[in-house]
């Protein structure tokens, strides 16, 4: 059987366990032709397998980042596919591969920006969590967090908290505690929950104490 042959939409499967028991197998023998196998049908005719190939890379890249990491330039091309799974499914790889691929990734933070602002929730989410580990690269810090504050004061104020308690850790140790406090505390306003309000007053308190 081929790669693609054991991806869910081959096995007539409607969920993911194929295409995440696949990646565990790719991963754990550090199998590239068979990386190789997924990137060139990503632009397969079936939509169906472009869909379990850019799912079985993204979950390639969450267990083992450096194995699909020579792939970065395909993914960014596809930031601006018509099949929006593939939109997303490249920001998650690239989000997964962000430390192995610093510069390159940098590189191609317009793209990002721009597929970011058009796409879903969960593209954004991926964006979000690029700039973050960015913001924890000496070289590229202060430019990131000034993409990161930006994505914070527009994001959807249902993703915020979890936005601003992601990137805490990394606003504590870069020196851009006011402005970060700032950001927040001009969106709290806005946010309906009380319980989600909660939260981003948690990160406040913290970044203040």
């Amino acid at each position: 059987m081929t790669v693609i042959d054991k991806l869910a939409t081959s096995l007539n499967r409607r969920d993911e366990i194929p295409n995440q028991e696949l990646a565990t197998k790719i991963a754990t023998q550090n199998d590239k032709e068979a990386v190789k196998e997924l990137v060139n049908n990503l632009n397969h005719k079936d939509k169906g397998i472009q869909s379990d190939c850019i799912k079985t890379l993204d979950e390639i890249g969450k267990l083992k980042p450096s194995l699909i990491s020579d792939h970065v330039d395909k993914l960014v091309a596809l930031l601006d596919h018509k099949n929006n799974r593939l939109q997303w499914g490249a920001m998650a790889a690239l989000h997964a591969i962000t430390n192995e691929n610093i510069k390159e990734i940098y590189n191609a933070l317009p793209k990002i920006i721009e597929s970011a602002d058009k796409g879903s929730v969960i593209t954004n989410d991926h964006c979000v969590g690029i700039l973050i580990k960015l913001c924890a690269i000496k070289d590229y810090a202060a430019a990131a967090f000034i993409l990161l504050n930006e994505r914070l004061l527009k994001s959807p104020t249902n993703q915020l908290p979890m936005y601003a308690e992601n990137a805490l850790p990394v606003i504590m140790r870069g020196g851009h505690q006011a402005s970060f406090t700032h950001t927040l505390s001009t969106r709290l306003e806005e946010i309906e929950s009380p319980t989600k309000r909660a939260r981003v007053e948690k990160v406040i308190k913290k970044l203040r104490a």
